[in-house]
């Protein structure tokens, strides 16, 4: 007896796509929550750690110290899931404007988080306690820690106007200039804690470059989350646009 054969109705959502799709959404879900960890964990060490204060030190110094463990963590975890963030703005903007440099811009931010931890900032300003005021010396790793912040913000800042594109292709203008006004808050307080180094200013200036950093990739990844993930790239074979 013949077999009948059965081929999927148009429109039908295979089992491979819905899978493809709740892997997408719990990527892009890690780009929500790393914010709001990261800043909780900071907030935590400001009231534990001793002689550590928000208004005087950068959150890279507790790296050191016999809790330094903890901030290290907290640039490691929330590194992994900012990478992971980044696969699924991919999986939604597909071969949209964007679709390519964008998440890849967000992938070296998250590794700059990574190389954060690995390569701990100098004990500066009197952290740990103990270590005299001023900023000391600067070693090999204090070196690599400032240049991975340096290079991930900048990827950052550049992603902010890379995946607006994408998000004014999918028929999102207000978060399309959301993000572009938001590369440009993080590029003016990053330039602004350069240009006043040193300075307590440079260091609040700073702050509101990290939260509006943090607060961009939650909001843009929420709003990806109600997308529709896009067609894997063998089923497409237009060339990717940046």
């Amino acid at each position: 007896m013949a077999r009948a054969i059965t081929t999927p109705r148009a429109g039908t959502p295979s089992a491979s796509s819905e899978t493809t799709t709740k892997r997408t959404r719990a990527l892009l879900t890690g780009g929500v929550a790393a914010g709001p960890v990261f800043i909780a964990v900071v907030l935590l060490q400001a009231r534990i750690r001793d002689g550590f204060d928000l208004t005087r030190h950068a959150a890279s110094l507790l790296s050191n110290g016999h809790l330094g463990w903890i901030q290290i963590g907290n640039f490691l975890v929330t590194g992994l899931l900012t990478i992971a963030c980044a696969v699924g703005v991919r999986g939604v903007l597909g071969r949209e404007p964007g679709g390519t440099w964008g998440p890849r811009l967000v992938g070296v931010y998250g590794a700059g988080l990574i190389c954060a931890g690995a390569f701990r900032a100098d004990p500066a300003d009197g952290f740990p306690p103990g270590t005299p005021p001023g900023q000391g010396e600067v070693s090999w790793h204090g070196v690599l820690h400032m240049l991975s912040f340096g290079v991930g913000f900048l990827c950052l800042i550049a992603a902010c106007f890379v995946v607006a594109r994408g998000l004014a292709a999918l028929g999102q203008p207000r978060s399309a200039a959301f993000s572009r006004i938001s590369g440009s808050v993080i590029l003016a307080g990053v330039g602004a804690s350069f240009a006043t180094s040193g300075s307590s200013t440079a260091l609040a200036v700073l702050w509101v470059a990290v939260v509006v950093a943090w607060a961009w990739l939650a909001v843009t990844a929420t709003r990806l989350l109600r997308e529709p993930t896009a067609v894997p790239n063998s089923l497409n074979s237009a060339p990717d646009r940046p």
